[in-house]
């Protein structure tokens, strides 16, 4: 829910390769461009920028290339920002953020955004969930439209998923890969209608992923793309008391609401998209509404589930269950250099949709995978963190992915990149943590299988 702010240096650089691309003679419409990619910085505070500082910007720009040969968005960018003697001004909804601060929130920095990592503690948050109801404020997600007579085809070139098997009023995962293999980010595609669409992408890719398909648009000429990420809140309530928690707020019979599915209707008299969805393996719901009613949502939600121990709950324990799920993080088991095969998530790659970007080289990796995505639990005692190495018989073969402690099983778990080689669950493995070797073993995935309606 916490829109929170931007970091600094994400609104410096921003703000300088607008003032770039100005300089270029490529006008407003690059900027309406960069808007849409870096929908955290405000207008305001863009038109305030450019004002107070277009002119030295654009004359310090043009100076950097005539010495430097090629524009740096790196420390050269940063001494342009500063030579405009300003700061970027706070942006972000600060009311929302101020409820976490009131509720005890520990505040962390997360994409970009400032967001509660644990109210009480990791532990706690996380059984309340597995046992009751907890409520997380996913606001920090991007979430793009997609609309017009070509954007199923369009969306099909670039998913790895089927869309032709999503039915209108579902959703279901999918990954958008380079050419390659290598995934470009997960996302979840909701489907509204055979012209309407939308895309659910991770926080950290949402410039990357506009930029993506941005680039790849100008072949489906009726298909529009619309980052509504500004705008739009997001609430997850999950657990398995959440069903009766938002039943008191909604006239829907959420009952007849199945896994993946989702209704357009009403929550605390806001209209919202309610999604039978989530990233914790239990009942639960996803919430996206307009963010000016998130604060209101947010109050509502936590006073309807007052009699059923609801609790907010922090990104601390939304890690701990989505690794008891074995569920992945971008950033940990995929990336840029990890294939959906890699990853362990075959079940999103069909191969036998047709082309799409990246169907080629994922055709070739299929029968011939090298490495993969495991589970384990340690015998030893120690929690390995990401990229933490990994040895078997001597010699390195992997590397954590990531790595907790389970508060349901009261045991030390994670995910690893390991060579194959004929690894199965039951074969013990070494993870060197400091300068020590911790025994573990190979467990089938997942440790925590999904508990939510079918």
């Amino acid at each position: 829910m916490a829109r929170g702010r931007p970091v600094k240096s994400q609104i410096r650089q921003n703000i300088i390769e607008i003032l770039y691309f100005l300089k270029e003679g490529y006008g407003y419409d690059i900027y309406r461009l960069y808007k849409g990619i870096f929908p955290s910085v405000s207008m305001r505070v863009i038109y305030y920028h450019l004002k107070k500082g277009a002119d030295i910007g654009e004359f310090k720009v043009n100076k950097v290339i005539k010495e430097n040969g090629n524009f740096s968005w790196g420390s050269e960018a940063e001494k342009i920002y500063y030579s405009l003697g300003q700061e970027a001004q706070p942006t972000g909804n600060e009311k929302v953020k101020e409820e976490h601060v009131r509720l005890g929130a520990k505040i962390v920095e997360f994409a970009g955004w400032l967001m509660p990592v644990y109210y009480s503690n990791v532990v706690e948050e996380h059984i309340n969930v597995r046992q009751k109801a907890g409520i997380f404020d996913i606001c920090h997600m991007g979430e793009f439209i997609i609309e017009g007579k070509d954007s199923s085809s369009f969306i099909q070139k670039l998913i790895t998923n089927d869309l032709d098997i999503l039915e209108d009023g579902k959703a279901f995962y999918s990954c958008m890969c380079l050419e390659n293999g290598g995934i470009i980010d997960d996302l979840f595609v909701y489907r509204f209608n055979k012209n309407r669409f939308m895309l659910v992408v991770n926080a950290i890719n949402i410039n990357k992923d506009f930029g993506w398909l941005m680039k790849h648009k100008d072949f489906f000429e009726d298909a529009s793309i619309i980052n509504k990420t500004e705008g739009m809140a997001k609430l997850d309530l999950q657990g398995p008391n959440s069903e009766g928690i938002l039943q008191k707020l909604t006239d829907f019979e959420l009952g007849k609401l199945k896994r993946f599915h989702f209704v357009e209707g009403n929550v605390g008299k806001s209209p919202a998209i309610i999604s039978r969805t989530g990233y914790t393996a239990e009942d639960g719901f996803e919430l996206y509404f307009d963010g000016r009613k998130a604060v209101d949502l947010w109050r509502k939600l936590l006073d309807a589930g007052k009699e059923f121990d609801l609790k907010p709950i922090g990104l601390g324990a939304r890690d701990t269950l989505r690794i008891e799920a074995g569920y992945s993080l971008y950033g940990h088991e995929l990336t840029e250099g990890i294939t959906p095969f890699e990853a362990d998530i075959a079940f999103v790659a069909k191969l036998d949709k047709g082309n799409f970007i990246g169907s080629e080289a994922l055709s070739s990796q299929k029968n011939n995978l090298k490495r993969k995505i495991f589970t384990f639990e340690m015998i030893d005692r120690g929690i390995p963190r990401q990229g933490y190495d990994i040895f078997g018989d001597g010699e390195k073969i992997g590397f954590v992915t990531s790595g907790t402690f389970s508060p349901t099983f009261k045991k030390t778990i994670g995910m690893a990149m390991i060579n194959l080689n004929g690894m199965k669950a039951g074969d013990e493995i070494s993870i060197k943590i400091r300068d020590n070797f911790y025994l573990a073993k190979i467990v089938n995935k997942p440790v925590y299988n999904f508990h939510g309606k079918v």
